[in-house]
């Protein structure tokens, strides 16, 4: 007769399955932000990490979202340029650098409404929980999120170790 799994354990299965819809339906509500502000969802990741991480050259912002080709990198910033989202100047030390940066107002006249929205649903739920549980959700997504960033970086460097083997006949 199979065992009756624990309680701890169908929680954690449960979580499992939690977090897979969560990260699903963030990356599906992140798409319809962008399509609703006239992006893709690279473009608007893209402003997003310069927002939150300070202007960048190419290269860097390259490395930030994970495009490889340099045209790639150059197109969604022609792209983003075009529809003022960011701006490209030389920089002050080195001329020959270009350093891109988000134009925050433009990010939030075209998508900062969607983001209100679900900023005041969210923390009308925030409000019916103790400060003892949103401590933990903070640990919690922070924890996620660190693990996905290290998981990233692990996908990139094999990505990077797979396509300089060469293929054996």
């Amino acid at each position: 007769m199979p065992q009756k799994p624990s309680t701890r354990d169908a929680a954690i299965a449960r979580q499992g399955e939690v977090m897979r819809e969560f990260m699903a339906r963030a990356v599906l509500f992140q798409e319809a932000v962008a399509r609703s502000g006239g992006l893709n969802g690279t473009d608007l990741q893209a402003v997003g990490l310069l927002l939150s991480e300070g202007p960048a050259t190419p290269g860097e912002l390259a490395a930030r979202s994970g495009l490889t080709a340099g045209g790639a990198v150059t197109a969604m910033i022609d792209r983003l340029e075009r529809a003022g989202f960011v701006t490209r100047t030389r920089d002050e030390t080195d001329r020959r650098r270009v350093i891109v940066s988000a134009v925050p107002e433009a990010v939030m006249a075209r998508v900062g409404h969607v983001y209100g929205r679900v900023a005041e649903r969210w923390n009308n739920y925030l409000d019916t929980l103790t400060d003892d549980q949103i401590a933990f959700a903070n640990e919690l997504l922070d924890r996620a999120a660190t693990i996905n960033r290290e998981e990233i970086e692990t996908l990139r460097t094999e990505g990077r170790a797979s396509s300089k083997q060469t293929p054996t006949a």
